[in-house]
């Protein structure tokens, strides 16, 4: 069962610190009725910035102006991507009043934190009697003397204090390529629960493959008081059927740490893998004779190997880990991603064909995990050490405990395959980071600590060739086509690494695309980027000036380059027979402080889906390859205007799993054209085509083998003029949907063409009522952007007039009042292109 880290309260200094190690189980997994776990999502009231607790908190209407707000929220989920200025690093306030009525006689409740950034402190009334250090971990205030004391009807006053301040004694590093979020970005529970309840719960599995399964259950108890009488309990495995195939019932003084509860054999256990995603339950019920409470888990039945410099094995047979990695982080919400969210963006990672996916850099909610269990797909995840040396005693307890917290909350979950103890211990520019000795004596501690703990599973790391021989599974750094070298020293650059470590997982590959913007032609800079023997990504190569030439700083940043580098990737991937598997970086695109001049600011472009989750046209390359599901993509539904001669060829791309396909422009076959593994680009589904000037429809038609008919079509207006020297700017309204706008900027030569070649940045500003959907981290939702191919959007909420602008170096703004937009575009519809 998964941990939630215990803080027992006391007015003592000495009780306002973490244990040592995380002291209590999974309330999610607890089988409560929704009287006794409290969702506390509403009636909160926020204010960003400082206030002393022992009074200011709950006497402040004349110091500061709170905010109503619901949970989950992020402090800094507006200003993450702002282009202007860097996120807020400081003190975030949060207050609510609860009432409480704990059923249980001497019952204890608690309150029950999924994540607080990046550290916390609780405040009952004026009296500080918990704080926590750790975004990521899940963690427990045992609030019961507290709330016994209060008056009969009386609210208890709860604040919580957030704190994601820079803090060198923290992890993770305040250089991390990520921002450090806010907040109560997790959700925040009211627990009841009995006075001797199941701390933990925890399955072992002894499984090869062909013999019966063994599984031993064991326990820990909650217990604050000294308790006394024997304790019922019954342990209960149900198959992925809902049959019970293990019960027992034991009688058991109360105990002390953790011990077994039972043990059985499975004879032919069905199997979890991520074509069948099995899942078997164990509930636990405890009775003390007052009182009863249950707790349940999934788990299940599988076998790895890992061949020493050759691949994965899963249930005896090989399994190419396929799939890619992602941060907590979206459009509008930033880290406080609701349940839905989270489920979408799994299930579009699930629908793309992966089997795999890296939680980077630090401990994820308990759905996430969840999730990966129910859809098959395996999960490395991580320790948020990233991008620093070792650099106090305070530093190195708080990454011991959490990756104890890590293991002991999410141990139970199939879907875990990998612990990793950190990322880019190798920075440059970090403190301490070139006493090596000290981080391998470090990162040897952490593997230990993880194989005592689970020695089920292996540890990993990614990027630091000086400690490469200490986890079990290790990825270099391998950047092929972007940071350095170009994409066809992929397949070498595998090779060289295969012997460097027994295990190797290629972990970190891809490039940023600006979604929208497409090339007719290659990008030039290939031609001036040599090939590399090493093609890392070395010292600080993400920046866009200094050092050698290379793609990320010289190309143009299209999805059309991105999407070859993937395809050479995928092939060569699936080409190399003794490679475990390689992730690309990452799934979606997210915020960070580091990347304030990318074409939109502040945001890593590397997702093969925006911020948003809008799918770019990467996303169906992967899905070209890795689905099993039947899938028909023509390239470039978001490439509004392609270019070029009267009658000059272009091509045509489709991405597609199926065996043959058929083009259409026009109306008009193209012809048909068999899928080639080996035929690069897109597979040998491609075709020069001859467009007419103007609007042109093309489209696609494909047979499964089972003889079902799959379609797409895309419209698109051919640009036949050249264009010149870029003269003014034009706004135009695009789309109305409800109160929202949608304005269209684009950049014109002197004859009014647009430049499609354009990637000046420009700027969106409101004047009036209503207000700019900005700071969102998309290319349709930042008031700073590169154009993509000579335009871009942005949406407006206004349901009265206001005038926007577009402004860019050395040009004269361009206007656009929405009163009379509007207007116009009610009676005569859009006059967009």
């Amino acid at each position: 069962m998964n941990r939630r880290t215990f803080l027992k309260s006391s007015a003592s200094a000495a009780a306002l610190a973490a244990l040592p190690f995380p002291a209590l189980a999974s309330a999610q997994q607890a089988e409560r009725s929704a009287t006794h776990d409290l969702v506390l999502d509403s009636n909160w009231e926020f204010y960003r910035g400082p206030l002393d607790g022992r009074q200011q908190v709950w006497h402040s209407e004349e110091l500061v102006t709170w905010e109503k707000v619901s949970l989950p929220h992020c402090f800094n989920h507006y200003d993450a991507c702002d282009p202007d200025a860097p996120a807020y690093r400081g003190l975030g306030w949060y207050r609510t009043r609860l009432a409480v009525a704990n059923p249980y006689s001497n019952g204890r409740t608690l309150l029950h934190v999924e994540g607080a950034g990046q550290q916390a402190e609780v405040w009952l009334g004026g009296t500080k009697i918990a704080e926590h250090i750790g975004g990521y971990d899940e963690w427990m205030v045992d609030i019961t003397d507290h709330t016994s004391a209060l008056k009969p009807n009386e609210p208890l006053q709860l604040a919580i204090l957030c704190d994601n301040g820079r803090n060198i004694d923290r992890m993770p590093s305040d250089q991390s390529d990520f921002t450090l979020y806010g907040g109560l970005y997790r959700p925040v529970h009211l627990i009841y629960l009995p006075a001797v309840s199941l701390e933990a719960v925890h399955t072992h599995i002894d499984f090869e493959p062909d013999k019966p399964a063994a599984i031993s259950i064991t326990a820990r108890l909650y217990a604050p008081q000294p308790a006394t009488g024997e304790l019922d309990l019954t342990i209960t495995l149900l198959d992925p059927a809902g049959r019970t195939v293990h019960t027992q019932h034991v009688t058991r003084a109360p105990w002390q740490g953790e011990i077994e509860l039972t043990s059985t054999t499975i004879k032919a256990p069905k199997l979890w893998s991520p074509g069948e995603p099995n899942l078997y339950r164990c509930e636990v019920t405890l009775g003390t004779g007052a009182d009863t409470t249950s707790a349940s888990h999934h788990f299940g039945i599988r076998h790895t190997r890992w061949q020493d410099h050759g691949p994965f094995f899963l249930n005896g047979q090989r399994l190419l880990l396929k799939g890619s990695q992602r941060h907590e982080d979206h459009a509008g919400t930033a880290a406080a991603m609701s349940a839905e969210l989270i489920r979408e963006e799994f299930r579009l990672l699930k629908a793309m064909g992966a089997n795999i996916v890296r939680l980077g850099h630090y401990q994820q909610r308990a759905l996430v995990l969840e999730l990966c269990d129910e859809l098959g797909l395996f999960v490395w995840e991580e320790l948020c050490w990233c991008r620093s040396g070792i650099v106090s005693e305070t530093f190195e307890a708080m990454g011991k405990r959490m990756l104890h917290t890590l293991i002991d909350q999410h141990r139970n979950h199939p879907s875990v395959l990998i612990w990793g103890l950190g990322n880019e211990d190798d920075w440059p520019t970090e403190i301490n980071i070139n006493d090596h000795e000290a981080i391998r004596r470090y990162m040897t501690e952490l593997r230990d600590l993880a194989h005592a703990q689970d020695p089920t599973r292996m540890t990993g790391y990614r990027r630091g060739d000086f400690v490469k021989d200490i986890p079990d599974v290790y990825s270099p750094s391998i950047w092929a086509g972007w940071y350095s070298g170009v994409y066809t020293d992929y397949a070498p650059a595998l090779e060289k690494a295969r012997n460097i470590v027994p295990h190797l997982l290629h972990v970190e590959w891809g490039a940023d695309s600006h979604a929208g913007r497409f090339a007719e032609e290659p990008d030039p800079a290939i031609a001036h980027v040599p090939p590399s023997s090493d093609p890392a990504e070395k010292g600080l190569a993400y920046k866009p000036s200094g050092g050698d030439a290379r793609v990320s700083k010289d190309g143009t940043w299209t999805e059309t380059y991105a999407c070859d580098l993937f395809e050479w990737y995928l092939r060569t991937i699936d080409n190399t027979p003794w490679l475990t598997g390689a992730l690309q970086w990452c799934f979606k695109d997210f915020t960070t402080p580091l990347r304030v001049e990318n074409p939109v600011p502040r945001v890593n472009q590397k997702g093969l889906i925006t911020r948003d989750m809008q799918p770019k046209e990467g996303y169906f390359v992967f899905q070209s390859w890795w689905s099993q599901k039947p899938m028909l993509r023509l390239f470039g539904h978001n490439w509004p205007v392609r270019w070029g001669a009267e009658n000059q060829p272009r091509l045509v791309r489709v991405y597609s799993n199926c065996p043959e396909v058929e083009l259409f422009v026009n109306g008009v076959s193209a012809g048909k054209r068999k899928r080639d593994p080996n035929d690069f680009p897109c597979a040998g589904l491609r075709w020069n085509a001859i467009f007419r000037p103007g609007d042109n429809e093309l489209r696609a038609v494909a047979h499964t083998h089972d003889g079902q008919q799959l379609t797409d079509t895309i419209r698109f207006r051919y640009e036949t003029r050249p264009w010149g020297k870029p003269a003014k700017l034009a706004l135009q309204l695009h789309s109305l949907s409800g109160n929202i706008a949608t304005v269209e900027a684009e950049l014109l030569d002197t004859n009014g063409v647009r430049c499609l070649d354009s990637r000046a940045q420009v700027r969106f500003a409101l004047a009036g009522n209503g207000r700019l959907l900005d700071n969102l981290g998309t290319p349709t939702g930042s008031r700073v952007v590169q154009l993509y191919n000579g335009h871009a959007h942005i949406s407006v909420a206004t349901t009265s007039p206001a005038v926007i602008s577009v402004s860019t170096q050395d040009l004269p703004p361009a206007f656009l009042t929405l009163a009379g937009a509007l207007a116009a575009h009610s009676v005569g519809g859009s006059n967009a292109s």
